[in-house]
């Protein structure tokens, strides 16, 4: 609009109004607004154009640029249009965006999918090599059960098992009676009826009771410790019985009896025992066939208290005895039957228990005293002298036999040379040598002084016509033992009177010598019959000297040949002696029941009957019989796929009682002499013969399963067959716990497909039973879990009659092991079956400061004991540690809630006399997340340190051996050919 000059308000147009503002308007505010309308208009087209062309798709980049090509020329537009293009290029990138975010979710959903196939491809991948190998392994398993079947098809002899029993029917019959001179040509072969004692019977042993059936003579009696102990001890022999009609022997006890009236008052050429007494016997038979007379000692000596006995004489001189067998400690050469009659010895220990307090250390090796002798010569002693006047009428009188005559002085050659065997002693002892000798041949003079001072002249040795020319005993029990423990040697001097083939005294003196770990040398020995001849080595445990030569000239008398013997001897061989003496003391001297048990096990040796099989520990379960526990499926082991183990086998139990005919023919001196047992029937020994190489393709092939059927091979046929130099057989696991479910569940779900597995036995020492709820991993055999009737370690050796292997692999419950470990350790164990081959190695270290033994469970190259919560044993020793070991071991091992593990490397050590075998490079066992352990706690080393100077004490030596290798399979860390596998992955 416009102003006229009158004034008045005159309203412009359009054009005239534009035209109005540009002729007014500044020419700065025209350049200004043209510059920024220049600049905005292409930053927001491009920056439009270049997001369309990177979010939309080609197609709708394409449409985009065709709308905008309409409007290239922004300078035309109107603002209302330029605002309405603006609005709709802001929808389209919002709806670019939209798809755009879309996309994205897409395309990572498909990223995850395509992730998901991948593992599910390599998860198939595995799964196929899973089961390839799986493949084999069942290709194998069928492959073994077709040998298994042909075996089966082919057999020809039984599988032999514990013996059905065949016993007599009736009492023995009436047989017309021997002469008297009869009996002396009484054999096994002609005056035992084998009859009555099948190989099948069991050997019955049948007891007169003393006091109902006495045989013994008028004024004499039976003493009441021997009569009460033998009942005592033989009725825990697993022999005996009470049937008559069933017996195969029948014991008849006769001494030691003692004279109820003094010397003055009795006859004492009268025999002891009562002829028609004896053959008044309801089960006699007329000639007492079948029959064992027991004389046994307790008096040891012929001097003082107990001279008025029966046990150091041979009372069955002149009785009319039949067919009955004489066992005694006193026999004269003319009346002992070899092969018939036994010698044994004194019963001068307790009824029973252990006896290993009685004997002292076995080293040092050299004590004190080089040798020492403590007695007296004497030719008469009472009851003795007025024996040999009867045994006179047998034998020629001594001073009158063949090789004893009277020389110019009165005295025969033999007492003559009794005398130069003490002139030499003494020279010794008091010599220039600096051994020490320590000889008592006076027992009317103090310890310690000699009569070389009194009387140095054959003369001190007192002479009494009609003697035996024994050596009687000086001292008390006591004081003997107390020089014999300082003697590296003990002197026993053989009777003058070699009419006598063994007296009680001398019995007396070997027995309290191995009691006292000093040596016994027999002067005299090759004229000697020692106890249980036939069966104990006593090469072994003494040293012999004859005393004389042929000729009977004194100067040829070997007793100056002593002191070089014996200096000879190295500390090897001393140690070996001693312990071989003690461990025979031990076993069949040291007590009566050892005694009885031994006679009963000799007898039944001679026959040929093997022993009563050693009896299993029950296998009760944890669970009710109602009772069904929860069962889950087992986790994967985390094991090499690809690495076959061996064969998916059903459990195959081991063979049992496959020699018991023939196992005391074949190894009886090493029963005796070494392993310890003769008492016991085992199902298996680790100890068994093995076939020679070829013999499992000669004819032997019977449950041999070669490798490569015999062509061998590397690591695919390794795993196909266990080989080795034994037939096929598994192995039991058992697994001690308490109170650690989840632990026990975990190591018992890492056993899935483990092959040669035979079963599990999960030992449960809680006193809380297992919960309902608690899920039991199925793992592909029997897992059985025995209630313990209390807590005790000791359970983990009970011979348990749920193991039916022989090989054991004691684990704990929280013990890690891959399944190639096992199955090494087992391979291993196969070739070395008598001793502990496991994994943790320990070792006994020597206390510099006091002097002695220290558990060390460090880092080391040499060990000795291998720990039994990972190893593998034979059930022979858990027969053995429960039934054979000392319990004063077990009662330590309940004491300190430890030391089982060292107890039974102590065990192994012992028998074998070799040290364990550690397999693999594994020391410790670590398990993630279990409870804190009896092993963590700070007395465990100390209670250790404690149990090994025990046990030593016990066994009177340390027994563990020390060893520098471990064992690894044959191909590690060896370069093979690439179409080779090794034995073994990783060992």
């Amino acid at each position: 609009m416009t102003l006229e000059s009158t004034g008045a308000y005159h309203p412009l147009n359009g054009r005239e109004a534009l035209c109005h503002w540009l002729g007014h308007i500044k020419l700065s505010r025209i350049i200004v607004l043209v510059l920024m309308i220049l600049i905005t208009v292409p930053l927001i087209t491009h920056y439009f154009l270049s997001k369309v062309e990177s979010s939309v798709p080609n197609g709708d980049i394409h449409r985009t640029r065709s709308k905008l090509e309409a409007f290239e020329d922004f300078s035309t537009l109107r603002a209302s249009d330029l605002k309405l293009r603006i609005e709709e290029m802001l929808r389209i990138k919002g709806s670019v965006s939209a798809e755009l975010r879309d996309l994205e979710a897409k395309r990572q959903r498909l990223q995850i999918e395509v992730v998901g196939f991948s593992q599910k491809i390599d998860d198939l991948k595995t799964e196929v090599i899973h089961q390839q190998t799986e493949l084999e392994r069942l290709k194998i398993s069928v492959e073994q059960a077709q040998v298994s079947q042909r075996e089966a098809l082919q057999r020809n002899t039984p599988d032999l098992a514990l013996p059905r029993k065949l016993l007599p029917t009736a009492v023995p019959g009436l047989y017309p009676p021997l002469e008297t001179y009869q009996s002396s040509a009484c054999r096994m072969y002609n005056c035992f009826d084998h009859s009555r004692c099948s190989l099948t019977s069991g050997f019955p042993v049948y007891l007169y009771d003393p006091d109902r059936y006495p045989v013994i003579a008028l004024g004499w009696e039976v003493e009441g410790f021997v009569k009460t102990t033998l009942k005592q001890t033989l009725g825990y022999n697993p022999h005996f019985t009470t049937d008559p009609v069933s017996a195969c022997i029948y014991l008849v006890l006769v001494g030691e009896s003692l004279a109820t009236m003094g010397p003055n008052l009795r006859n004492f050429t009268d025999s002891t025992l009562q002829e028609n007494l004896l053959h008044d016997l309801p089960y006699w038979g007329g000639d007492g066939r079948n029959h064992v007379l027991l004389n046994f000692a307790r008096s040891g000596s012929v001097r003082g208290a107990r001279e008025l006995s029966t046990g150091g004489r041979d009372i069955f001189h002149k009785v009319n005895t039949g067919r009955a067998i004489f066992i005694q400690s006193t026999f004269s050469r003319s009346n002992f039957r070899p092969g018939f009659d036994v010698v044994s010895p004194p019963i001068l220990g307790p009824p029973g228990g252990d006896t290993w307090q009685d004997s002292p250390m076995m080293l040092p090796a050299r004590r004190k005293y080089l040798l020492s002798f403590q007695g007296e010569f004497h030719q008469s002693a009472n009851l003795v002298t007025a024996y040999t006047k009867n045994l006179g009428e047998a034998t020629e009188n001594f001073n009158d036999s063949e090789d004893d005559f009277v020389n110019n002085d009165g005295r025969s050659t033999r007492q003559n040379i009794e005398s130069f065997i003490v002139e030499h002693l003494q020279g010794l002892e008091f010599g220039s040598t600096s051994d020490q000798f320590l000889f008592h041949f006076d027992c009317s003079l103090p310890m310690g002084t000699t009569s070389v001072g009194l009387d140095r002249r054959a003369g001190s040795v007192k002479v009494v016509a009609g003697s035996w020319g024994d050596w009687v005993l000086c001292g008390t029990e006591s004081s003997r033992g107390s020089v014999l423990q300082d003697s590296t040697f003990a002197l026993v001097i053989a009777s003058a009177n070699t009419s006598l083939l063994t007296t009680t005294v001398l019995q007396t003196r070997v027995y309290e010598a191995l009691k006292a770990g000093a040596i016994p040398v027999l002067l005299g020995g090759d004229q000697l019959e020692l106890p249980y001849n036939e069966v104990v080595d006593w090469n072994r445990v003494v040293l012999s000297l004859p005393k004389v030569s042929v000729t009977v000239v004194v100067d040829q008398a070997r007793i100056t040949e002593l002191h070089f013997f014996l200096r000879a001897v190295p500390d090897s061989d001393l140690l070996v002696l001693r312990r071989q003496g003690r461990q025979v003391w031990e076993r069949y001297c040291s007590s009566v029941q050892s005694t009885v048990d031994t006679i009963v096990a000799l007898l039944r040796h001679r026959l040929g009957i093997p022993p009563l099989p050693v009896q299993d520990e029950p296998s009760p379960s944890v669970f009710n019989a109602t009772f069904s526990p929860l069962k889950t499926e087992a986790i994967v082991p985390e094991a090499e796929p690809e690495e076959s183990l061996g064969p998916i086998e059903p459990p195959y139990p081991s063979p049992k009682f496959k020699r018991n005919y023939t196992f005391f023919l074949t190894q009886g001196h090493e029963v005796w002499n070494d392993w310890g047992d003769p008492f016991k029937l085992y199902p298996q020994l680790p100890f068994d013969t093995i076939l020679p190489s070829d013999a499992k393709f000669i004819g032997s092939g019977v449950g041999f399963r070669p490798i490569g059927r015999g062509a061998g091979g590397a690591g695919k046929e390794f795993c196909e067959s266990l080989g080795g130099n034994s037939p096929r057989e598994q192995f039991t696991i058992v697994m001690l716990t308490y109170e650690r479910e989840q632990v026990l569940i975990n190591s018992l779900s890492r056993l899935y497909g483990l092959p040669y597995l035979n079963k599990v036995i999960v030992v449960w020492n809680s006193p809380r039973p297992p919960l309902e709820d608690l899920r039991w991993p199925e793992i592909g055999v029997p897992v059985h879990v025995i209630k313990a009737s209390r807590n005790s370690l000791n359970n983990r050796f009970l011979p348990y009659d749920a193991i039916e292997t022989e090989a054991i692999l004691s684990v704990d419950d929280d013990a890690h092991l891959r399944h190639d470990e096992i199955m090494f350790g087992f391979r291993v164990w196969r070739e070395q079956r008598e001793r502990v081959v496991g994994f943790p190695g320990r070792f006994h270290a020597w206390d510099l400061n006091h002097q002695g033994w220290l558990y060390n469970s460090n880092y080391s190259c040499e060990l000795s004991m291998v720990l039994t919560g990972a190893a593998f044993i034979h059930k022979y020793y858990t027969y053995l540690y429960s039934y054979w070991l000392p319990q004063a071991v077990r009662d330590k091992v309940d004491e300190y809630m430890n030391c089982e593990d060292i107890a039974m490397n102590f065990l192994v050590s012992h028998i074998t006399r070799k040290p364990p075998v550690k397999v693999t490079s594994r020391w410790t066992f670590r398990c993630p997340g279990c409870p804190v352990s009896l092993s963590e706690d700070d007395t465990h080393f100390q209670e250790r340190h404690k149990c090994i100077n025990f046990f030593t004490q016990v066994f009177g030596y340390t027994p563990l051996l020390n060893t520098q290798f471990r064992a690894d399979s044959i191909l590690f860390k060896t370069r093979i050919p690439h179409d080779k596998q090794k034995c073994f992955k990783f060992i």
